[in-house]
């Protein structure tokens, strides 16, 4: 009878302690989904960031890195651009100022790309803007300090886990590599404290609210030691976002590239990065660039399915941003001031089906938002739309406009078609915006609440 109490009170015991670590697991989930959260907010609401690449591959005007790698030229030839980098005209100041004037709310700089070469002072090695070029000084530095000044933007930086230049690197161009990291573990050791020096240096001086990995392909989380690199970021910053380009599935959002997600990304926070015309860095050969009406439209394309665009500038060796990019800086900033109130506090919309075409709603799901990149011809149509519209009008410019409900039945509970005439003198030259007052949170018939997001 004892050994059976006995067995008894040991099953009840061990029941009692299974059910606490499972409750003391879910609150410390709970936690961290909770402080990710408040750590992402800045981020999703940020909608818009301008990427810069600015390295030594401006001095000739070719692909960065990737130029040597993929034996376009030889490496001796790709680096001979060390000796053009003047970055005679360059002004951090006026760059922030036209990144501001944009309308983008963070900016991501290259401190280094895969061909090693770092943009600021670094003392880990000597390749360097600061001591292997004309310029002959720290260029990062006071890019960031500027940044730091700034009341709207948060200060993102690029690094490049890939080093092909530096000695003890493995890699080098797609044919030759130094020597195989499983068959020397003393060079691969002696790379990454290197790798991780420059890390501290970044982390240190410049105390980022983002980090944008890059090339983390070349090699597995654990011989990145992804993990050690989050722990030492977060002991400097415990709020630092890092992208998903670190490997170990340890980052905190997306970076599709170049072609915009036919559907929503299943991150949480994602981050479209787009070039200008098709190269990141300065090419001034590469005349095809996107108009400013595509970028928008790519732009709206992705904060109405709850992502960023990060969109890229390539600046000349001289610190010149090309005037075509400046021109499309410009009018971001013309139609971001006027639609700031659809674009920043906005989350995705509703379904293409109720509405065909670009659409967002307010944060409490009371306002929704639609954009139209065109002339429409008669009027905009919503179906399924349960609620009563309140108001409505086009947004920046005032107009009011008057909706009206057809094929609405008394005796069916499905609701009616809206129809909304837009006048010609209230359209916007490149998206115009229409908000719709809402007599509640959204409902769509046959959409269950909340699950019209997309």
């Amino acid at each position: 009878m004892k050994n059976k109490f006995n067995r008894l009170f040991s099953c009840l015991l061990a029941t009692a302690f299974a059910f606490s670590g499972q409750t003391a697991f879910a609150q410390q989930k709970q936690q961290d989904e909770s402080a990710c959260k408040t750590k992402m907010e800045w981020f999703g609401h940020a909608k818009l960031g301008i990427f810069i690449h600015w390295g030594i591959y401006a001095v000739k005007g070719i692909g960065e890195s990737w130029s040597f790698h993929n034996e376009y030229l030889p490496y001796e030839e790709y680096m001979d651009q060390l000796n053009g980098f003047t970055a005679k005209d360059y002004n951090p100041k006026e760059w922030v100022k036209l990144i501001e004037e944009s309308g983008a709310r963070y900016t991501v700089i290259t401190s280094k790309h895969h061909d090693g070469v770092a943009l600021w002072d670094t003392k880990a090695n000597k390749l360097s803007i600061a001591q292997k070029t004309p310029a002959a000084r720290d260029v990062l530095t006071p890019f960031i300090n500027e940044v730091k000044k700034s009341k709207q933007l948060k200060t993102g930086i690029y690094f490049s886990l890939i080093d092909w230049s530096y000695p003890d690197y493995p890699n080098f161009t797609k044919t030759k590599t130094r020597y195989k990291l499983q068959e020397d573990t003393v060079r691969w050791g002696k790379f990454r404290h290197f790798m991780f020096k420059q890390l501290g240096e970044i982390s240190k001086q410049y105390d980022p609210d983002l980090i944008w990995f890059d090339g983390g392909w070349e090699n597995s989380p654990e011989n990145w030691d992804s993990k050690g690199i989050l722990k030492l970021l977060r002991k400097q910053n415990k709020n630092i976002i890092v992208n998903s380009r670190i490997e170990g599935n340890l980052g905190d959002y997306g970076t599709p590239e170049i072609g915009v997600p036919i559907t929503k990304p299943a991150d949480n926070y994602w981050e479209l990065c787009l070039t200008m015309n098709d190269s990141w860095g300065y090419q001034p050969r590469d005349t095809h660039y996107k108009t400013s009406h595509e970028l928008l439209r790519t732009f709206v394309d992705c904060f109405t399915m709850g992502g960023n665009l990060l969109l890229d500038i390539g600046p000349s060796a001289d610190g010149v941003i090309p005037a075509e990019q400046v021109q499309i800086l410009k009018d971001f900033g013309r139609w971001t001031k006027k639609h700031k109130e659809a674009i920043y506090n906005t989350v995705g919309g509703i379904p293409n089906l109720p509405f065909q075409g670009y659409n967002a709603l307010s944060k409490d799901s009371t306002i929704l938002y639609l954009y139209i990149p065109y002339k429409p011809i008669g009027e905009v149509e919503i179906k399924g739309l349960e609620n009563k519209v309140e108001s409505a009008w086009v947004v920046g410019d005032g107009t009011h406009l008057t909706p009206e409900v057809f094929n609405k039945l008394s005796w069916n509970p499905k609701p009616g078609n809206l129809y909304i005439s837009i006048p010609e003198h209230a359209l916007d030259k490149d998206i115009t915006v229409v908000a719709l007052k809402l007599d509640g949170p959204i409902k769509l018939y046959g959409v269950e609440q909340n699950a019209h997001q997309k």
